[in-house]
């Protein structure tokens, strides 16, 4: 039977599940739709009004002003001439390139460690879950104690261990704050990566680690020749979702350091437009730039790995 034959045959098919598909999603398109779409258009649309708390009622369009305008004395305002904005942007950024790539780092080596066979296994991998299962504003209130100055746990460790001979202050240093902000998202988001690889290394073939261990093949060659390569599919949902979750940031940061400029990111930026000054076109304008660097960022990203990844089946 020729390959256009094949390909004939098994097209009905593919409809037929393509149509059981969309039936079986219908519902969560549905709920999506109107619990999510509506809030998220209505958010767009603000962003093209001069919308206050107080005179919502009587909001006008003011096209791309909330975006990039000039002022009467011909100086540039708006989001994109927002030296606070652009602020919030880079501590964003920072924050979830720093984090993810530690968390992957991690998570790996901590999922390849679980993967061995040793004794009291399944209680080590339910320990591990711990940081991912509390609740993230409870364990960025637990991490505000242990990283207090005077009373912190922390720093009491430390100066007992003769690191330390002054107090530190870690979430109220400039130089600190950040580092403390991502040491506590790794500490809480890593267990998640750990898991999701751990359960591709399941699935990796056995046969493959033995074929190598018979060739005498170095392991940090089988790390990155085969394991790595066939947990792919893995890590890039893994890193995919930690990204999402990482560039809309606002829980663990606002409970740690509240509205300070050092740690602001963009949702923390859009919450205090739109709470705090009650500018509802403003911060609107704000959540919906939010919107649109996350989303061209995680296409760009998944554009790179379907390159690669084409490639490697090229090749």
């Amino acid at each position: 039977m020729t390959a256009g034959k094949r390909r004939e045959l098994r097209r009905p098919l593919s409809r037929a599940r393509t149509r059981q598909a969309w039936l079986l999603l219908a519902p969560a398109v549905v709920v999506l739709a109107v619990t999510a779409a509506w809030p998220l258009f209505r958010t767009i649309a603000y962003g093209w009004t001069d919308a206050n708390l107080s005179t919502l009622d009587q909001a006008r369009s003011v096209g791309f002003d909330n975006y990039l305008a000039r002022d009467r004395d011909g100086t540039w305002v708006g989001l994109l001439a927002d030296h606070e904005w652009w602020r919030a942007v880079w501590n964003t950024f920072r924050f979830a390139i720093i984090s993810v790539a530690l968390e992957v780092c991690l998570g790996i080596a901590i999922a390849l460690v679980l993967d061995c066979s040793f004794r009291l296994r399944g209680w080590v991998r339910a320990a591990v879950l711990i940081p991912w299962a509390i609740p993230t504003v409870v364990s960025a209130k637990l991490w505000t104690l242990l990283l207090s100055g005077e009373l912190g746990a922390v720093n009491d460790l430390l100066a007992t261990v003769g690191l330390i001979h002054a107090p530190i202050g870690w979430t109220s240093d400039p130089d600190l704050v950040m580092v403390s902000i991502i040491i506590v998202d790794v500490w809480k988001t890593t267990p998640f990566v750990a898991i999701l690889v751990l359960a591709a290394l399941q699935t990796v073939p056995r046969s493959c680690y033995e074929a190598a261990r018979l060739d005498g093949i170095a392991a940090t060659t089988v790390l990155f020749r085969i394991t790595l390569p066939l947990i792919r599919p893995a890590l890039t949902v893994a890193i995919v979702f930690r990204l999402l979750d990482a560039m809309r940031v606002f829980d663990v940061v606002y409970v740690l350091t509240g509205n300070t400029t050092d740690t602001m990111t963009m949702s923390i930026f859009a919450r205090q437009q739109l709470v705090d000054f009650q500018e509802i076109g403003y911060g609107s304008a704000a959540s919906t730039l939010l919107f649109v660097i996350v989303g061209l960022f995680t296409a760009v990203y998944l554009r790179v790995v379907r390159s690669d990844r084409d490639g490697a089946n090229a090749r």
